[in-house]
C-alpha cells in the first residue's frame, strides 16, 4: 500500500515562506498607493507620508491595522493628526497611537 502523505521537504517551506513574502510586498504596494491616493492634498501628506517612512517594516498585524486605518473617514484622521481632536480610545490601535505621534512630531509639537 502506498502513502499518500508526504513529508515537507525544506524546498516546500522557504518556498511557502517566499509566497507569504510576496503577499506581504503586494500588501505593502497597496497599501502606498492607497495612502497617497485619499483625496485631500492633507491626508496625502500626513497618511502617505507616514506610510512610505513605514511600510516596508510593518508586519501583516500592523499591516491590517494601517488597511484598517485608512478605512477610517479623512476628516477624522486629519482631526486626529493635526490635534485639532483628541484620538478616542475606542479608535487608539498602536498604530493609530504611532502615527499620531509621529505627526505630532513632525509638527514641532
Amino acid at each position: 500500500m502506498q502513502d499518500n502523505f508526504t513529508a515537507s521537504s525544506p524546498s516546500s517551506s522557504s518556498s511557502a515562506s517566499g509566497v507569504a513574502e510576496d503577499n506581504l510586498a503586494a500588501r505593502r504596494r497597496r497599501l502606498k498607493f492607497r495612502a497617497n491616493h485619499r483625496g485631500t492634498f492633507e491626508t496625502d501628506i500626513l497618511i502617505g507620508g507616514f506610510v512610505e517612512a513605514n511600510a516596508d517594516t510593518m508586519t501583516a498585524e500592523e499591516l491590517t491595522d494601517m488597511e484598517n486605518i485608512l478605512e477610517m473617514p479623512d476628516p477624522e484622521l486629519t482631526d486626529w493628526l493635526f490635534g485639532r481632536l483628541p484620538l478616542p480610545e475606542e479608535k487608539a490601535t498602536p498604530m493609530l497611537r504611532r502615527m499620531v505621534e509621529d505627526s505630532r512630531i513632525r509638527r514641532g509639537g
